[in-house]
């Protein structure tokens, strides 16, 4: 991308935990760097004027620049300078007195020297033209674009939004149409990304498949910043600190898609979006056996399960165009949560056919079809599944079996709901969950002697009806494990 204001300094002291570099790396980390477009330059990392010259050096550059900084670790440490003892270890008193000794460093602990102190309070001071400037030039703009400015950069959702996104949910009930949640996806972000300019998407090298790029986000290239879409190419970890890094920064809400299974190569950027409580949504397309013929290593059977166990985390799995709106509204109103959204590869059929306004999804469970009479059994499901539920009640009902279903497009959020709500929803008698992944954490809604069909294993490579018949989650199989419950 040439971000020639980005400026590395590498702490090069040749040790890490384990002992010397040499024991697992060989490379010329600047020859390195140069080959992917950097400038590099090699200094005395204890040399002060080495370093004020090649930061200067580097602010000239139309490249970002790597400057190596020569350096020995534990500096001054009589006997552990040098060492990888020195690296997760405390030093020991024996080795800060002769470290102190070695420096003329005759200070107490937490004892600040004034010219030290001074000169720190120089550099901070040196901001404050350049704040008041900056403030200066802001307040000279016109009251829209700078209420703007202050609205975005708050991380604060522009007025109506929400309307465009009721009208979108109601027209999508009156239609009903058949859609892989993944393009229903696609379609809810066609009007949220012309209706909040704050977004940024982006997908690692999957646009075509995760459906996240909209007429509203051309691409972001070296030569064009004013783009609303980031390429990351197959760099899933990357794609999820890069979002993290847009969302610390603020003024931008960054989506961007990859496969669900390949949600592994980014858990460590999704458990910081997660821990440091910031919005980054991940579009998580072809989410189960239900991609068909990529077969196992692509079906992700225990992913769900995984994201599921993040705190402070919301995976949804909606179940239809309908349900895909309404989590996507939650996703973007959750400043501190990050979401994310399950999407099928295969055509599901439409269950919200019947507009309400208000968002059911964001209780995180709801009844979406009542049983006739007093309820006996409940059937409970998530995304693609949800349909073999209420096929499954069509035929309960048939043979006198009072039977719910249940959509559960978000557990942290029906979770969260009061012990009324929930019991209300789950109700009493038989629970039967319903979902193509590993049955862990089913428990704690079915019960341990509740009935479950999804996954016992990894998938197969097949056309994804072939796959559910397979792997037994069908309706039939559903009723055959309420009715042996009864």
């Amino acid at each position: 991308m040439k971000l020639s204001k980005l400026v590395a300094l590498w702490d090069d002291n040749e040790i890490c935990i384990d002992g010397n570099t040499n024991l697992t790396t060989s490379d010329d980390q600047c020859k390195r760097f140069e080959a992917s477009g950097w400038d590099t330059h090699k200094i005395d990392g204890h040399d002060a004027s080495a370093i004020e010259k090649a930061i200067k050096k580097a602010m000239e550059s139309d490249k970002p620049t790597l400057i190596a900084c020569k350096t020995t670790i534990g500096f001054g440490a009589p006997t552990k300078a040098g060492t990888h003892d020195t690296h997760g270890a405390p030093l020991g008193d024996d080795e800060i007195k002769g470290m102190r000794e070695g420096l003329g460093w005759n200070h107490g602990p937490f004892e600040i020297p004034g010219d030290i102190l001074d000169g720190w309070r120089s550099a901070c001071g040196r901001g404050a033209a350049t704040r008041e400037e900056w403030e200066g030039r802001l307040a000279t703009l016109d009251d829209g674009t700078r209420s703007e400015f202050v609205r975005s950069s708050a991380g604060d959702l522009p007025s109506g939004w929400q309307a465009k996104l009721a009208q979108f949910k109601k027209k999508m009930a009156e239609e009903a149409p058949k859609l892989a949640t993944r393009q229903a996806s696609g379609k809810v972000l066609e009007v949220l990304t012309e209706a909040i300019p704050d977004m940024v998407g982006g997908s690692a090298d999957l646009t075509g498949s995760v459906n996240t790029k909209t007429p509203s986000t051309p691409s972001v290239t070296n030569t064009d910043f004013s783009g609303r879409y980031i390429h990351y190419g197959v760099r899933e970890h990357a794609m999820g600190a890069i979002m993290n890094g847009i969302t610390l920064h603020g003024g931008f809400i960054p989506y961007a898609g990859t496969f669900a299974v390949f949600a592994n190569y980014m858990m460590g950027a999704i458990r910081l979006s997660a821990l440091m409580e910031i919005r980054v949504i991940y579009v998580l397309t072809h989410d189960s056996i239900g991609l068909g013929e990529d077969g196992p290593t692509h079906q992700p059977v225990e992913t769900l399960a995984m994201l599921r166990s993040m705190p402070n985390f919301y995976t949804m799995r909606p179940c239809d165009v309908v349900e895909t709106a309404e989590c996507w509204q939650v996703a973007l109103q959750s400043s501190k949560t990050p979401t994310g959204m399950i999407l099928t590869r295969q055509g599901l059929a439409p269950q919200r056919t019947t507009h309400t306004d208000d968002n059911l999804s964001a209780k995180g469970a709801y009844v979406l079809a009542d049983a006739d009479g007093d309820r006996k059994v409940t059937l409970l499901a998530t995304g693609s599944e949800v349909e073999i539920a209420m096929a499954a009640r069509d035929t309960l009902q048939a043979d006198g079996v009072p039977t719910a279903v249940v959509s559960m497009p978000c557990w942290e959020l029906f979770d969260a709901q009061d012990d009324a709500y929930r019991a209300s929803v789950l109700g009493d008698g038989v629970r039967v969950g319903v979902e193509a992944a590993m049955r862990f954490g089913w428990d704690k809604y079915v019960g341990a002697d509740g009935g479950f069909v999804g996954m016992t294993g990894f998938g197969a490579s097949a056309p994804a009806t072939d796959l559910y018949k397979h792997f037994g989650i069908t309706a039939d199989n559903v009723v055959a494990e309420a009715k042996k419950r009864l």
